[in-house]
């Protein structure tokens, strides 16, 4: 907005929505996540931890991590956004690695995690989310830069 002398002046605004087109999309997958992710793990560990501790301990992880994702995308702004930005690599870190160990070592894996087999088990959306998730928080930013 101008004054009347020239003078350029910015109407303060809230957090930038992170959550606006394709946003809200990412919001509800990760929620999905988060509760097949969680419920799964929950029922796992309460039921038979000590058949594949270390793959249900994964499940459970995968599920934090997709509740702290959601969160900073619903919560939106600047921060969020970086914040979400470096959950996002780490699980793609971790479904990398996890799915790569998978198909490497199977025997390490009694039963599947959440990123076994790059997330095979769940349509393979655990490692295309943090793909997604990438490149909408990078488009975002420069969006917002320009």
């Amino acid at each position: 907005m101008t004054s009347g002398e020239g003078e350029m002046t910015t109407v303060e605004q809230g957090p930038k929505r992170l959550t606006s087109g394709p946003g809200t999309l990412l919001v509800w997958f990760y929620g999905v996540m988060v509760v097949g992710a969680v419920s799964r793990s929950a029922y796992q560990i309460a039921t038979d931890f000590g058949r594949a501790p270390l793959a249900y301990s994964l499940s459970a992880v995968a599920g934090v991590v997709y509740a702290f994702i959601t969160y900073t995308l619903v919560r939106g702004g600047e921060t969020a956004r970086r914040v979400a930005a470096v959950c996002c690599a780490a699980e793609l870190a971790g479904v990398l690695t996890v799915g790569t160990w998978t198909l490497a070592d199977p025997s390490a894996f009694p039963d599947a995690t959440v990123w076994s087999d790059f997330g095979m088990g769940y349509v393979f959306i655990p490692v295309l989310l943090p793909v997604s998730a990438l490149y909408w928080l990078r488009k975002g930013a420069q969006g917002a830069a320009a």
